[in-house]
């Protein structure tokens, strides 16, 4: 079960203002032992956020959305040289820009 920090930081406070481990136990339902981990963890800042960098790929998603208006029959290898890239990975921002195929029925 998954904890919000807020409610470890109170448990962890509610035992470190004198109350037993019975006490503990009623008001927050956890066992000693995960008291010990949320304390071991707050005081070495395992909690702390964590800034996420995104990596700089070599496919820029407006020209590779430019490209694919220009020349919408284009193979992924002709995509890929002028990307400078491999054909899997113009494929797969393709995917992540949700352009597939067109299906065009004739009737």
């Amino acid at each position: 079960m998954a904890y919000s920090l807020d409610y470890k930081k109170r448990a962890v406070e509610y035992k470190q203002e004198g109350h037993t481990f019975m006490q503990l136990r009623e008001a927050f339902g956890i066992p000693s032992i995960t008291y010990y981990q949320w304390k071991k963890n707050l005081e070495n800042g395992f909690y702390q956020v964590k800034v996420i960098r995104q990596r700089k790929g070599k496919i820029d998603k407006e020209k590779l959305i430019k490209a694919v208006a220009e020349k919408p029959d284009a193979y992924l290898y002709e995509l890929a040289k002028e990307f400078n890239c491999t054909p899997q990975a113009v494929f797969c921002m393709l995917r992540k820009l949700k352009i597939t195929k067109k299906k065009d029925l004739y009737l």
